[in-house]
């Protein structure tokens, strides 16, 4: 073989060795790297654990806590290879539980055996319950001298608030009146009691207990408010109708429907009088949302009537006639004068109202409606207008019965002629022999006025009405 070929022979077996032993060393190096899951040298490191504590360093842990405390001085703990064994005696099961759920908690212990009995003795329940009245009386003399102060406190703010309501000069001239002033002064009254309450706890270091109370007693209120919402609302009514004040007594009312002189005003109804001298009582809540009709406030007032007129008279003539009538009447005002209008026309008669007023301080308002009533139906009358009733017009035709044709001499020849129009007669009055010029009586009837004065006089009940107040 030629040298130049030797050569490159033995070269290329070199590269061919130096390849696989590379390929060799890469696979062995990439399986240990797998094997250990780590590149970093510093983060492949084991730290040892801390080392464990023994059993007598485990069990004299434990004996010393138990030793602290009274009530499990008499238990002993024994641990073997990590596992506590309690055994001895506890007064009550809390105490045991306790026992192990304390020993539990020490490091290094691996499960605890409760092994305690009960301690059912005599001594050992009358021990610890004569210790605790003791600890109880050293308590109670160490802090006696602190809860006489807070009684102080709390007696000094309650009798303060207690001074201060009873002022009812005070309250009564800068409130509008009784009702309002009695309400200040218990609000005065109980907003002391809360201020002496939340003192004397807060001396006695009690302000969670105030903070517990004053939580139940919301949701009690708020209870209390939902049950009695009605009756809330009627003494919420009773505040603003004592405020503004729509009527004075015995003022004549219609509230709603209801209508009467009014007595009184308390602080849950408002007392009428009826027309027919009975007493009604209305719920301040209804008399608040009520449509009020007054009488009284205005002493004068209109009344008005109807009266008919034949509809072949002259209804302004008779207008004319009716209204010189009332206003010849003493008791009618002058300004403004008393008028009649048609209201309407009906099939036999025309319809006239006539209006006038009259003072209610002078006059009786039924009274003088009725007086006047009569002397335009009087001078109608005598004028000649006729106040017909009800006519009624009977017509037979062809189909009617022939004894019907010959009762009514009808002409019945041709069904579509029409009746000839009846003829108009005037009534005229006969002159009357009694005196027209008697006296009527119109003076006011205070029977019913009267009453209410006496009922104001003699109840003893509460009156929210008040002069001074301001009237709506």
């Amino acid at each position: 073989m030629k040298p130049w070929a030797e050569h490159g022979v033995c070269k290329a077996v070199k590269n061919l060795t130096a390849i696989i032993v590379v390929a060799v060393a890469s696979y062995f190096i990439g399986v240990a790297v797998a094997q250990t899951g780590e590149t970093d040298p510093a983060a492949s490191v084991i730290e040892a654990a801390d080392p464990r504590p023994t059993d007598e360093q485990i069990e004299r842990e434990i004996n010393q806590i138990f030793d602290e405390i009274q009530t499990l001085a008499r238990v002993d703990a024994s641990v073997n290879a990590g596992v506590v064994t309690l055994s001895g005696a506890t007064p009550t099961a809390d105490a045991a539980a306790r026992a192990q759920d304390i020993a539990s908690r020490v490091n290094g212990v691996v499960t605890v055996e409760n092994e305690i009995e009960r301690d059912v003795s005599v001594d050992s329940r009358i021990a610890p319950a004569i210790d605790d009245v003791q600890n109880y009386a050293e308590d109670a003399v160490k802090f006696a001298p602190l809860a006489v102060l807070a009684f102080v406190v709390f007696s000094l703010i309650a009798f303060s608030g207690q001074l201060l309501s009873r002022w009812t000069g005070f309250w009564r001239r800068v409130t509008p009146n009784a009702f309002i002033a009695e309400i200040a002064a218990t609000t005065i009254r109980v907003v002391f009691l809360v201020l002496a309450s939340i003192a004397a706890l807060s001396l006695l270091d009690a302000t969670a207990l105030l903070g517990a109370f004053l939580g139940a007693a919301g949701l009690f209120g708020l209870a209390i408010g939902f049950a009695i919402r009605d009756t809330m609302e009627n003494y919420i009514s009773s505040i603003m109708l004592s405020l503004r004040q729509p009527f004075r007594p015995n003022d004549h009312v219609v509230i709603d429907d209801k209508e009467g002189l009014v007595i009184r005003l308390t602080s849950r109804a408002t007392i009428l009088m009826t027309m027919d001298g009975n007493h009604l009582r209305i719920p301040n809540s209804t008399v608040f949302k009520a449509i009020i009709l007054n009488y009284t406030r205005n002493s004068e007032r209109r009344f008005e009537f109807d009266l008919g007129v034949d509809a072949d008279d002259d209804p302004l003539a008779a207008i004319e006639t009716g209204a010189d009538a009332i206003k010849a009447l003493d008791f009618v005002l002058r300004e403004p004068a008393p008028v009649g209008y048609i209201r309407n026309v009906g099939d036999s008669n025309i319809v006239i109202r006539f209006t006038a007023w009259v003072d209610q301080n002078n006059s009786d308002f039924r009274k003088s409606r009725s007086a006047a009533l009569s002397a335009a139906k009087d001078a109608l009358e005598e004028a000649g207008f006729a106040l017909p009733e009800p006519i009624y017009r009977l017509r037979f035709d062809g189909a009617a019965p022939p004894i019907l044709r010959e009762v009514s001499g009808a002409n019945v020849s041709s069904g579509s002629e029409k009746p000839s129009a009846p003829v108009q007669t005037s009534r005229l009055r006969e002159p009357n022999d009694k005196d027209r010029n008697v006296a009527v009586d119109t003076a006011p009837d205070t029977h019913i006025a009267d009453k209410v004065e006496e009922e104001r006089r003699d109840a003893c009940e509460e009156d929210l009405l008040d002069d001074a107040a301001p009237v709506e």
